[in-house]
């Protein structure tokens, strides 16, 4: 039994045992957004859910070696703790970017590939590629934590007064209303298979250098976030920060292009992981240029999947020691906490709330989204991950537009935001205009929606006319699917619109005393966990 373990930003915890893989991170327990920290509620649910004791755990591999004294001596009395005096002969430490890269290697199904890693900084190193066969890992180029992309787009969120480190989406969402009108070649290149920062300086000292580069104001830049997440986007200055984040996201895609170029020319498929990952407009680059089926990107590919990595490469060398490591694919992310159906029903008991059970979720599901409410849908294993994939949702119906308005207001979403849809897989091609192989299952690329999709589902079509979907299959989600189809054969769409079940800020719902507690505060019309329906 291996445990993966990361003491850190969005601190979570992976549990492998034999076949089984398990995965929480501390933010749905905690109930605080990308917590930061040791996970030591996810280490207690990890072996909650498969009934084991910490004596049971065989090997324990960290993610991150490099820690401040104080924290190291945290980290080991923690651990302590739980595992007994004798933990630390059950350690085995995996370098920031070696975990990055094998959790999306490892879960590539392919034998042989590049595996790449770009983030903000771990462990000295803002990226990382490197040559894998046979299971081996070898780094074959990486930039330092001063050559950081990550790193430069947090300065523009930063910049543009939204939370570094947490609100790059928005800056990705917020480019796509405007266009690029500044060459930032002078501020960070790509050299090589590395990056090159020419403003030598990174964080607050890089967020300074850009607001005299852009002649942005940084004391105002917190009112002006303010006013753009309420839809004001017309001002001087509005105008301004919009033009900011165009060209940030256009240099950020110029830099993956320029980089997948070079990696086309190893004639390898490409797994990819990091914080940058999250980006996925620029992974659309890199799409377009290796293919739709040689680009793999590890879901939780941020600093939350950094256990799974370190779990996946102790797995993959003990594999290789005893001569039995095999390709594996990651077919889906329902690894984290489940709730049967007698425990939800004896929660809502407890509660004394009233609820009626279901004979037919799908129709039922399907019938409310074409009445146009909105409906929380907790059902089996957590997503592990940042997306909701149909475990843990907010279901609309796309084809209303203005269902987008009623979601922010109930989630307190920034309105210059997209929402993504869910659909069947077998429509994909039709909805997708530059589908070229497989579609992408877990919300990690954007696509070009075909004509017929933007004006079928114009709520999950961004203001660009791109789109994040989730295609589902039957064999990996039945119950989703049902709903989708169901929904399809009543409206003649499928695809249904899918947010993540919380309120913006705070984590993904993970237990039944969430998804109530969020449905109260959103005011939902329904929710419906485990076969049971509850209405406000």
């Amino acid at each position: 039994m291996i445990l993966g373990i990361h003491d850190g930003h969005d601190a979570g915890v992976v549990l492998i045992d034999g076949a089984r893989i398990l995965a929480v991170n501390e933010e749905r327990l905690k109930r605080v957004k990308k917590y930061r920290g040791f996970p030591r509620l996810s280490i207690e649910k990890a072996l909650e859910m498969v009934h084991a004791s910490p004596e049971d755990v065989e090997i324990i591999a960290i993610a991150g070696i490099f820690r401040k004294r104080k924290r190291l001596i945290e980290l080991e009395t923690n651990l302590k703790a739980i595992f007994g005096p004798e933990f630390k002969r059950k350690i085995l430490f995996v370098e920031h970017h070696l975990a990055h890269s094998a959790s999306a290697y490892y879960t590539s199904g392919w034998e042989n590939a590049l595996a790449v890693s770009i983030d903000a900084a771990g462990d000295g190193l803002s990226s990382s590629i490197y040559m894998a066969r046979d299971g081996e890992m070898m780094r074959i180029a990486q930039s330092t934590y001063l050559d950081s992309p990550g790193d430069f787009y947090a300065s523009v969120t930063e910049l543009l007064g939204f939370k570094p480190m947490h609100h790059e989406g928005k800056v990705m969402s917020l480019a796509a209303y405007g266009r690029p009108t500044y060459d930032l070649s002078s501020i960070i290149e790509l050299n090589g298979l590395s990056f090159d920062n020419h403003l030598k300086v990174i964080g607050v000292e890089a967020t300074k250098k850009l607001s005299e580069f852009f002649d942005y104001p940084l004391e105002h830049t917190r009112e002006i976030a303010l006013k753009m997440k309420r839809g004001e986007l017309d001002g001087r200055l509005h105008r301004k920060a919009i033009e900011i984040a165009a060209s940030a996201q256009a240099h950020l895609e110029r830099l993956i292009e320029e980089l997948g170029l070079k990696l086309k020319g190893y004639n390898l498929p490409v797994a990819y992981a990091g914080g940058v990952a999250q980006n996925v407009k620029a992974n659309a680059v890199l799409r377009h240029i290796l293919g739709d089926d040689n680009l793999w990107i590890f879901p939780a590919m941020d600093d939350g999947g950094l256990a799974f990595g370190a779990a996946m490469f102790v797995k993959a060398q003990m594999e290789r020691l005893e001569g039995n490591w095999k390709p594996f694919k990651l077919n889906h992310v329902y690894l984290g906490p489940t709730y049967g159906k007698e425990e939800v029903e004896s929660f809502l008991r407890s509660k004394g709330i009233e609820y009626e059970e279901l004979s037919d979720v799908s129709a039922f599901v399907a019938d409310a989204l074409i009445d146009g409410k909105l409906v929380g849908f907790f059902q089996g294993r957590m997503e592990f991950g940042p997306r909701a994939l149909g475990n843990r949702s907010i279901l609309a119906n796309p084809t209303d537009e203005d269902i987008k308005d009623r979601l922010n207001v109930a989630l307190k979403r920034d309105v210059f935001q997209p929402f993504a849809p869910s659909l069947l897989w077998r429509r994909a091609g039709e909805y997708l205009e530059d589908l070229n192989g497989s579609p992408n299952e877990f919300m990690t690329m954007s696509y070009t929606a075909s004509e017929d999709f933007r004006e079928m589902a114009p709520a999950v079509v961004h203001v660009d006319g791109t789109t994040r979907p989730q295609a589902v299959r039957r064999e990996v989600n039945r119950d989703y699917y049902e709903i989708i189809k169901t929904f399809e054969r009543k409206s003649g769409l499928g695809a249904v619109l899918n947010t993540s079940f919380n309120m913006h800020g705070e984590p993904i719902v993970c237990s039944p005393e969430h998804a109530l507690r969020t449905f109260r505060k959103a005011g939902l019309d329904v929710l419906v966990m485990e076969g049971f329906v509850l209405t406000q």
